[in-house]
Parts: C-alpha cells; sequence; structure tokens
C-alpha cells in the first residue's frame, strides 16, 4: 500500500459527487414512483438490516421528512451491545439466516402499490434479499440501495440471487466492495467506512425530490419540523404524528382487513 495524503472528507465528497452524477435519472424515476405511492396513500417502507437500519431511521420522524415514510425496524436486526444479548455476533448470523424476515414482515402493513426501499450495502444477506422477494410477490414497487461493486460477486443466497438481481430499480452508491477507504504505509487494512453515509445521502435525496415533485403539483405533506423554524413550535408535529396515525391504520385495514 502507497501513503494516501488525502484526508477523508476528500474521498468521501467525491465518492457522493459521483453518486450524484451518476444516479440522477434512476433518483428521479424513483422518486416520481414513490409520489405515485403517495398520491394514492400507499406508504413508501425503508428497511435495512445492521448499518443499514441507519438510513432508515434517519428517514422518519427526521426534521424535513414528512408522513408516507415507514421505517421497518426488527430490533433483532439491530444491535444493542457489541458482545452478548443483542450483539453483533447474533445480528450477524440472523441477518443472513433465510427464511426468517417474512415473519418480521408478516405483521407490518405492506400494500400492493407501495414502495420498499432495501438498504444493503454488498446486497448478499438473506435478509435484504428476503424482504425484497416478499414486497415483490405483493406487487410493491421494490429499490435496492446498495453497491454496485458487490453484484459482481457470486451470491451467498439459496436462489442464487442477489438484491440487485432481484428489485426494479437500483440505485448504486459507488461504494468499493471494501467499505473503508483509506490506507496508509505500514497499515494492513482499509480505515473509514462510507456505506451507510452514501446510504443516508440517498435516503435524503429521495425525500428532498419527492417533496419538490408533489409540491410543484400543488399538494402538501405533513412534514416533520424543527421548532427553530419560523412559524412552528414544540407542538406542530402533533399534527405530524397524528397524520401518520390514520395513516398506518388505513395501510393496517387495506392489509389485515
Amino acid at each position: 500500500m502507497t501513503r494516501n495524503t488525502e484526508s477523508y472528507s476528500t474521498r468521501l465528497i467525491a465518492i457522493i459527487k459521483h453518486m450524484a452524477d451518476t444516479q440522477d435519472a434512476v433518483l428521479n424515476r424513483v422518486a416520481e414512483r414513490c409520489v405515485e405511492t403517495l398520491e394514492d396513500r400507499g406508504l413508501i417502507h425503508l428497511f435495512g438490516s445492521g448499518h443499514s437500519v441507519i438510513p432508515v431511521i434517519d428517514a422518519f420522524p427526521r426534521y424535513g421528512s414528512f408522513v408516507g415514510l415507514h421505517p421497518l425496524t426488527d430490533p433483532r436486526l439491530m444491535w444493542h451491545n457489541v458482545l452478548g444479548p443483542g450483539g453483533v455476533r447474533e445480528l450477524l448470523w440472523l441477518e443472513r439466516e433465510e427464511n426468517y424476515i417474512e415473519h418480521f414482515l408478516g405483521h407490518e402493513p405492506i400494500n400492493a402499490g407501495d414502495v420498499l426501499v432495501v438498504y444493503s450495502h454488498s446486497g448478499r444477506n438473506a435478509a435484504g434479499i428476503e424482504a425484497a422477494m416478499y414486497a415483490a410477490r405483493r406487487d410493491v414497487f421494490t429499490v435496492a440501495v446498495t453497491s454496485s461493486a458487490n453484484s459482481k460477486r457470486a451470491s451467498s443466497h439459496s436462489t442464487g440471487k442477489n438484491l440487485t438481481d432481484i428489485c426494479d430499480e437500483v440505485i448504486d452508491t459507488g461504494v468499493p466492495v471494501e467499505d473503508a477507504i483509506m490506507t496508509f504505509d505500514g497499515a494492513e487494512r482499509p480505515y473509514g467506512g462510507t456505506s451507510t453515509i452514501l446510504a443516508t445521502v440517498v435516503t435524503h435525496e429521495l425525500i428532498t425530490r419527492i417533496a419538490r415533485m408533489i409540491v410543484a403539483r400543488g399538494g402538501t405533506l405533513p412534514t416533520f419540523v424543527s421548532p427553530t423554524v419560523p412559524g412552528a413550535s414544540l407542538s406542530s408535529n402533533d399534527e405530524v404524528f397524528a397524520a401518520h396515525r390514520a395513516l398506518l391504520r388505513e395501510a393496517e385495514a387495506r392489509a389485515f382487513g
């Protein structure tokens, strides 16, 4: 390895710029599909496991995000400890275990016409692959947010498929397979992970593009807002949570009768 004197931030910015330059068209297509779903009172579901939960929980409720975004967060696929109960080893095993995720998703109000965004840097874990398969069987539009560099790796799933083989659209983060991007003389391994940062940028690209399209059509969105925004207060988001609850109840009625 040769010494790299470039900073992590500089390298990261270059990856973000590459994503922005190459993924503009697919981001717009996905945003347009999401707008159609929201106009039909459907939900945009977001799912990830491990570190890929981070862009999911940063989607909603988040200042500047809106009702209709539905994070799918399974506590068993998020670690609470490094070691021991709720630790990383358990999570790494479970997210690779086939035939688990449908038991979690079966309780979620996922309906035909909805959108499911699946975050997975590798695109090879059973949890993400089977979440997309579950949604596809229910006529849900599926989107992978992943590194396409990983799609060249052989599948580890019994179907022989990776996430990119299943989803209707693929948003490529452009993150290298190794994820970490900084190398130094004398270091055996790279440092500075990037996949969750790029995935979170993609999340907010979609949020802002969806909002722009809906506003351009004369629509409005119940939006989670900081009390520092002029005209907002601590109670402003009570209406947002009420609208979120109402939309979920509609979705549950369609899904479960």
